[in-house]
């Protein structure tokens, strides 16, 4: 998942970045709100870890940004703000989990996950494609007993069209969720259909997947 974390403490900021990228998520820095504001304008992310307390912006206005996009990420509040007000008025505007400085790093990924599977509709961390079975947490694929090799990009993009199910979703979407931001020098739509096509190969040799499905001119999507 592709996250944009918005905390002016440079120190701490880096420091969620590089814990995330370790549990395998895709992250970005915005170090204001100015900056943040922009790259929510024009990128796409499917959380952002919102300080409010920033020195140039309100971090509420930022979460009015974000919650008025067509695709609206999962939203976790991070400050040191401790009265009530602030809190209720950030989950009255939209965001999904309020965390508290200072937090462990631990809590923030089990916040991060307890939000992901409300947004995808998720309670169980195994989940089935056809004759797939799914673990989200060990990463895993299995056919039967048969536990399938991907890459993690493979998996990556295949959990995502999974969890985003009878949706149909660009190749750009997809890009951006697993290759980060999208630069116009560096997108190429054909990135996406290589791992389609190594994914369908590695997953038809065990069993049908006529459930991942290629939308023509569009992108991909799988009927679950």
């Amino acid at each position: 998942m592709n996250i944009l974390i918005v905390e002016d403490e440079k120190n701490l900021a880096a420091e969620m970045a590089e814990y995330l990228i370790k549990e395998n998520y895709l992250c970005e820095i915005a170090l204001t709100g100015q900056d943040a504001s922009e790259k929510i304008a024009v990128n796409l992310y499917d959380f952002i870890l919102l300080d409010l307390g920033l020195p140039d912006y309100d971090g509420l206005d930022l979460l009015t940004e974000a919650q008025n996009l067509d695709e609206k990420p999962g939203i976790i509040i991070i400050t040191a703000r401790g009265a009530l007000e602030d809190k209720v008025k950030g989950l009255d505007l939209g965001a999904d989990d309020y965390l508290a400085k200072p937090f462990s790093l631990v809590e923030l990924h089990a916040r991060i996950q307890a939000v992901a599977r409300r947004k995808f509709n998720v309670s169980n961390p195994e989940i089935h494609a056809g004759e797939f079975k799914i673990n989200i947490q060990s990463r895993r694929i299995f056919h039967n007993d048969h536990d399938i090799e991907l890459t993690k990009k493979e998996f990556d993009l295949l959990l995502y069209l999974i969890l985003n199910k009878n949706k149909t979703l660009t190749r750009i979407q997809l890009y951006e969720h697993i290759w980060g931001n999208l630069l116009d020098d560096q997108y190429d739509s054909n990135f996406i259909d290589v791992h389609i096509k190594n994914l369908r190969k590695k997953l038809s040799a065990h069993a049908p997947v006529d459930w991942l499905v290629t939308v023509r001119g569009i992108g991909y999507k799988t009927e679950l």
